[in-house]
């Protein structure tokens, strides 16, 4: 079988074309994956600490639902759940509207500004590990009703 000459090491060449491309769009689905999950624990934990709320009584325990959400137990940790998530950022509300016998008390808990940040300290000359890069999550929060 005779091959031409002049066509040798092209697959070579066209490797060498689309590599960094295929690695950064590599890099940029495990990122993307990375995100989604912190994004998934971080909103679990929300809603594992309004669950724990709706169960106590109203204006209390807040402290408790607070390591909850970062720690992911009732008293505080060493490891958060999720990375840079702190007691500060979470917040809990109580709510009562209506009047008897339709008196509807909920709780909220709040975690506002959590800001992932990418595996890669720089990019293209931008900083997306330190503070004013990454991305931050709007407010994540969940709501539920309490016991009356």
């Amino acid at each position: 079988m005779r091959t031409d000459h002049r066509q040798r090491g092209v697959e070579l060449v066209e490797l060498a074309l689309t590599l960094p491309f295929l690695i950064l769009m590599s890099i940029l689905v495990a990122e993307f994956g990375r995100a989604l999950y912190e994004y998934n624990t971080v909103t679990k934990s929300v809603r594992d600490g309004a669950r724990y709320l709706s169960a106590q009584l109203p204006n209390t325990n807040c402290t408790q639902a607070q390591n909850l959400v970062v720690y992911g137990q009732t008293t505080a940790g060493t490891t958060p759940l999720a990375p840079g998530l702190n007691t500060g950022a979470v917040s809990c509300a109580w709510q009562s509207s209506g009047t008897y016998p339709q008196n509807i008390s909920t709780v909220t808990v709040t975690v506002t500004a959590y800001r992932f940040k990418f595996m890669l300290g720089s990019v293209f000359g931008t900083k997306l590990g330190d503070a004013s890069g990454g991305l931050t999550f709007s407010n994540i929060a969940a709501t539920m009703r309490t016991e009356t």
